[in-house]
């Protein structure tokens, strides 16, 4: 699939763009969003040693019972923002940093934020 330059220019500064507050937050681990077509991924990330401390995901097997009964792609993103939040409520974590990786701040990625603060989380 041939992309023009340009297009991929303009991908990489709106991506690139909202990082610049959440990379190496002094105080809170940053919480980075993926999403595909099929799945929703979220992982919270220590920058100043450069490891995942954990991570969920739909296509976890721990989750597979959990969305086995889902009945579209925003419901997968908030039993992922659920299970999230659960793992950081096991990891002593209250706050994180959103990064949101370039994707628009509406629909699955809306959701996932807004289940992950009902859950206890602070972003």
């Amino acid at each position: 699939m041939g992309h023009h330059k340009s297009v991929v220019r303009r991908k990489d500064r709106r991506r690139n763009r909202s990082k610049k507050t959440s990379f190496a937050h002094p105080s809170r681990n940053r919480l980075v969003i993926h999403r595909s077509l099929k799945h929703f991924e979220a992982q919270v990330i220590d920058d100043f040693k450069g490891h995942t401390i954990f991570s969920a995901s739909s296509k976890c097997k721990d989750l597979k019972p959990a969305l086995k009964n889902i009945k579209n792609k925003t419901d997968l993103s908030i039993k992922v923002g659920e299970a999230l939040a659960s793992k950081a409520k096991e990891m002593k974590i209250k706050s994180v940093v959103l990064d949101r990786n370039g994707y628009p701040y509406h629909g699955r990625v809306k959701a996932f934020v807004e289940s992950v603060r009902k859950n206890g989380l602070n972003l």
